[in-house]
C-alpha cells in the first residue's frame, strides 16, 4: 500500500482578492462540505419530522443525496464541492468525528444492565441474532453467485460481513424511535432496550472478527495473520478491563468527591486524549480505530458523574458537526445506479426481505414461547429490533474499505439499513394498540379517597430548583389534624419532566433510570449540592406520616409531555396536578433577571390545562418559602368555581399551625356576565368558609370596580409569601375584562386575564403565585395511550 501524497494540495488560500479560488484549498473546501452536510441533513431531519422518523434517516439520506445517486450525478458539483482530492481530508476528519462519537456509544452502554436485564431479554437478543445469522448464509450464497467479482473474495469473510448487516440492532437509534412512540420505559421499551444493548455488544465482537479475517484476505493471505489479529484483540480488551478500568473508577471517584475544576478538566482532557490513543493501538493491532474508542467508552464507570460530563462536553460537537460528515463520506461511496437491473432490485428484495423475515421472526418467536407476550407486541418487538443506523454503516464502509464488499453489494445493504429503519416508526404504530387504563371502579376509589379527606398530588418538576417550591408548597397543605374519623394523608407523586432529545445523555438516563429502578433520592434526579437537601426533605415528610412520597420520571419529547402527566395523574388517580411555570426570577448581583424555560415548556402547561380531568395548579415562583417557620397567604376570590377550588385548597393551608391565610373578596354590584346562581354558589362557599375558619383567618372584601390595582397592591406589597388565585379564564366580569385588556395583553396564553397579570414580570409583583383550574363539569376527552415513565410505585 503506498502512501498518500498530497504535496501539491494547501491548506489555506492567500483570498480571492489575490485571484485565488478558496474551494481549490483543503480547508475552505471542509468549510463549505460541512455546512452543506448540516444544512441538508438538519433540513431532511425537519420535513421527515411529521413522518416521525428518527434523525439518522435523515442523515443517511443527505449523504446518499451528496453522493453520485443524486446531486453527484452532475460532474460540476462533484469537481467543485466533492473533488476527488478532498475525499481523504473529508474521511480523516469524518473519522474522528466517529471514533469519538463510538466512544460516546460506549460511554451509554451500561454492562450491569445487561447483565441484569434477564434471560428473556437475552433471549430475544440471542434469537434476533441467530437467525438473520443463519438466512444470511443463503443471502451470501446468491449474491456471490449473481454479482460479478465477489467470488473473489473469500466465502467466509464475506458470509460474516453480510451476517452482521443483517442481524444488528441499531441500539442509539432504537433508543429515539422508543422516544418518540411513548414506548421508552413501557414493558416493551424496557425489554427492547435490554435486548438491544446485548445485540449492540454482540455485533461488536462479530464485527472484529469480521475485520481480522478480512485483514487475513488482503494483502497476507495466511489465516495465521487473521488469527493473530482476532488474538491481539482480545489481549487488548483484557488489558482495558484489568488495568484500565481500575484507572478510570478511582478518577470518577476524584472527580465525584471534589470540586477543583482544574483537576476535573485535567481529567477530562487526558480522558479525550486516551480515546485517540487507544484508537491508535486498535488500529495497530489490525481491527479499526472506533474499536478502541468504543471499549473505552464502555470501561469507564456509569454510576458516577463522570461519564455524564464527558457526553455533555462533547456530544454537540461530535454529534451535530463531525458526524453529519461520516454520513456524506459514506454516501459518496453509495451509487444506486449500480442497481439498474430487474436483476439487481431483486436482490434487494432479497436482502430486504431476509433481513425483516429473520430479525422479526426470531424476536417474535421468542417473545411469545418465552415472554408469554401477547402476539401484537411480540410482532411489535420484532420490527423495533430490526432497527439499523449508524452502526450498519460502519460495517458496511469496513466492509468496502477491506474489499469485501463491492459497489453494488454496498448499494444494496444501505438501502436495506435506510429501508427497515423507515419503516419501523409506522410499522409499531399500526401493529401496537396500548391497552387502555381506565379503571372501571375509578369513581368508587375517587369518592373514598374525597371522604377519608385524602389528598393526591400529582407535582411535575423540570429542573432541580422546582423542588424548593415544591417542598414550601406541600408543606403548606400538610394537614396535621384528622376529620371524620379518618386520617388526612397526602400521598405526593413527584414526577420529573426529562425531555428526551437526539442528545446522547438522553440516553444515558434511561439506562441509569433501568438500572436503578428510579431512585428519587439520588443523582438521576438532582446533580447538584442541593441533592442532600432535597433527599432529606422528603425523608422527613414520610417519617411524620403526613406526605407519603412516590417518585415518577416522565421521558417523552417536549410536545409529549402533557399526555404523560395527565395519564398518570388518570391511573394514580390524583385530585390535583401542580406545573411549574414557563418562568421564573433569580438574582445576578442587585439585578433580578427573568428565565425563561422556553416556549415548548408553556405550551407543555396549557395542553394539560386544557385536557386534563382533574384540577391543575401552576406556581409562579418568586422565592417562596417558609419565613420564620410560617408563611402568609393571600387567598383572592371574585367569584367562579376556579376560585371555589383556590378556597379548597386553603382551606387545608389553614389547618397548618405555621400558616397565616387572608381571604380577599372582591364583590361586583355592577352589570356582571356571572349569573344569580352563580352568585348565591359564591356566597353560599364564602359563608362555609367563614363558618369553619373565622377565628383562624383574616376576612376583607373589596369593591371588584378597583379590582386590578387592588390585587396588584397587594402582590407588589410584599406582606405574602403566596397569592392563590383562581385561574378564571372563561368566565369574568366583562368590565373588569375591558379594564384588563387595557392593562396588559394575555402574554401567558394558559391563564386568565388577573393570573396574567401577577404572571408579569413589569409590574414588581413580589409574591409568589399559585393559579388554580377546576376541572370543568364535562371533562375533556382522554384518550387512551401510553405513558412513557418509570414508577416505583403501583397503586
Amino acid at each position: 500500500m503506498g502512501f498518500n501524497v498530497t504535496n501539491s494540495i494547501k491548506t489555506l488560500s492567500d483570498g480571492v482578492w489575490q485571484g485565488e479560488n478558496t474551494l481549490h484549498y483543503a480547508f475552505p473546501l471542509l468549510i463549505i462540505q460541512t455546512t452543506l452536510v448540516v444544512f441538508l441533513s438538519r433540513l431532511l431531519a425537519f420535513l421527515l419530522k411529521p413522518l416521525r422518523q428518527p434523525k439518522v434517516v435523515a442523515e443517511i439520506l443527505a449523504g446518499i443525496m451528496l453522493g453520485p445517486s443524486a446531486f453527484g450525478r452532475n460532474k460540476t458539483f462533484t469537481n467543485w464541492i466533492f473533488p476527488s482530492w478532498s475525499t481523504p481530508i473529508l474521511e480523516c476528519v469524518s473519522n474522528i468525528g466517529l471514533l469519538f462519537f463510538l466512544f460516546l456509544v460506549g460511554l451509554e452502554l451500561d454492562l450491569s444492565t445487561i447483565h441484569k436485564s434477564g434471560k428473556k431479554a437475552i433471549g430475544i437478543a440471542f434469537a434476533g441474532i441467530s437467525l438473520p445469522f443463519l438466512f444470511s448464509i443463503g443471502v451470501a450464497f446468491v449474491l456471490r453467485k449473481i454479482i460479478k467479482g465477489i467470488d473473489s473474495v473469500g466465502y467466509g469473510e464475506f458470509f460474516l460481513f453480510i451476517g452482521v448487516s443483517l442481524s444488528i440492532t441499531a441500539f442509539p437509534v432504537l433508543a429515539r424511535i422508543l422516544a418518540e412512540l411513548r414506548l421508552l420505559t413501557t414493558q416493551i421499551g424496557e425489554m427492547a432496550m435490554a435486548a438491544a444493548a446485548f445485540n449492540d455488544v454482540a455485533a461488536w465482537i462479530l464485527l472484529a472478527l469480521a475485520v481480522a479475517l478480512a485483514r487475513g484476505g488482503g494483502v497476507h493471505h495466511s489465516p495465521l495473520i487473521s488469527l493473530w489479529v482476532f488474538l491481539s484483540g482480545i489481549g487488548f480488551v483484557i488489558f482495558m478491563f484489568l488495568i484500565i478500568r481500575p484507572i478510570m473508577i478511582l478518577v470518577g471517584k476524584k472527580l465525584s468527591n471534589g470540586n477543583n475544576n482544574i483537576v476535573e478538566e485535567t481529567y477530562i482532557c487526558l480522558t479525550l486524549v486516551g480515546v485517540m490513543l487507544f484508537g491508535f493501538m486498535t488500529d495497530f493491532i489490525g481491527i479499526h480505530a472506533i474499536f478502541g474508542g468504543f471499549i473505552f467508552g464502555l470501561i469507564i464507570p456509569k454510576n458516577g458523574d463522570f461519564s455524564e460530563k464527558l457526553i455533555l462536553r462533547i456530544e454537540d460537537f461530535v454529534s451535530g458537526l463531525l458526524l453529519p460528515l461520516y454520513f456524506a463520506s459514506s454516501g459518496i461511496k453509495t451509487n444506486i445506479s449500480q442497481i439498474h437491473s430487474v436483476r439487481a432490485w431483486g436482490l434487494v428484495v432479497l436482502v430486504v426481505s431476509t433481513a425483516c423475515v429473520g430479525k422479526v421472526l426470531g424476536t417474535f418467536i421468542v417473545g411469545i414461547m418465552l415472554c408469554s407476550m401477547p402476539m401484537r407486541e411480540a410482532l411489535a418487538l420484532g420490527f423495533l429490533m430490526n432497527t439499523k443506523g449508524l452502526v450498519e454503516l460502519i460495517v458496511l464502509n469496513i466492509g468496502k474499505e477491506k474489499k469485501v464488499l463491492d459497489d453494488e453489494t454496498f448499494a444494496i445493504m444501505v438501502i436495506m439499513a435506510l429501508f427497515t429503519t423507515f419503516i419501523t416508526t409506522p410499522i409499531v404504530i399500526a401493529i401496537h394498540k396500548p391497552s387502555s387504563t381506565q379503571n372501571p371502579q375509578l369513581e368508587k376509589t375517587q369518592k373514598k379517597i374525597k371522604k377519608q379527606n385524602n389528598l393526591r398530588i400529582l407535582a411535575c418538576l423540570r429542573s432541580p430548583r422546582d423542588a424548593r417550591a415544591l417542598i414550601n408548597l406541600i408543606e403548606s397543605l400538610r394537614s396535621e389534624k384528622n376529620n371524620n374519623n379518618y386520617a388526612s394523608v397526602t400521598k405526593l407523586y413527584v414526577m420529573r419532566l426529562v425531555e428526551f432529545t437526539d442528545r446522547l445523555s438522553s440516553i444515558s438516563m434511561v439506562q441509569r433510570a433501568r438500572k436503578n429502578g428510579f431512585p428519587f433520592i439520588g443523582r438521576v434526579l438532582f446533580r447538584d449540592d442541593a441533592t442532600n437537601q432535597v433527599g432529606t426533605a422528603f425523608e422527613a415528610y414520610s417519617t411524620l406520616g403526613k406526605v407519603m412520597v412516590r417518585p415518577t420520571m416522565a421521558i417523552s419529547g417536549l410536545s409529549d409531555f402533557h399526555k404523560d402527566i395527565i395519564h398518570v395523574a388518570e391511573k394514580k388517580r390524583v385530585e390535583l396536578i401542580i406545573l411549574p411555570f414557563d418562568k421564573y426570577w433569580q438574582m445576578e448581583g442587585n439585578e433580578e433577571v427573568e428565565i425563561h424555560a422556553g416556549h415548548g415548556w408553556r405550551m407543555a402547561n396549557e395542553r394539560v390545562m386544557s385536557q386534563a380531568r382533574c384540577s391543575v395548579a401552576v406556581v409562579v415562583d418568586r422565592g417562596l418559602q417558609l419565613v420564620n417557620n410560617g408563611m402568609r397567604i393571600c387567598i383572592v376570590f371574585f367569584g367562579g368555581a376556579d376560585c371555589s377550588k383556590a378556597l379548597e385548597i386553603g382551606s387545608r393551608m389553614v389547618e397548618h399551625p405555621a400558616i397565616r391565610v387572608t381571604l380577599v373578596r372582591f364583590i361586583h354590584h355592577g352589570s356582571t356576565t356571572f349569573d344569580e346562581v352563580e352568585r348565591t354558589l359564591d356566597d353560599s362557599t364564602i359563608a362555609e368558609f367563614k363558618m369553619k375558619w373565622d377565628k383562624q383567618i383574616v376576612y376583607s372584601e373589596k369593591e371588584a370596580s378597583n379590582l386590578v390595582n387592588e390585587v396588584l397592591e397587594i402582590g407588589k406589597s410584599g406582606e405574602f409569601e403566596l397569592m392563590i388565585i383562581g385561574n378564571n379564564k372563561s368566565k369574568f366580569p366583562q368590565g373588569i375584562m375591558e379594564k384588563l385588556f387595557d392593562e396588559q395583553q394575555l402574554n401567558n396564553s394558559e391563564f386568565g386575564p388577573l393570573a396574567n397579570l401577577l404572571a408579569s414580570s413589569d409590574k414588581g409583583i413580589k409574591s409568589s403565585v399559585l393559579v388554580i383550574q377546576q376541572q370543568e363539569e364535562e371533562e375533556a376527552k382522554f384518550g387512551n395511550s401510553t405513558s412513557s415513565f418509570i414508577d416505583k410505585d403501583i397503586v
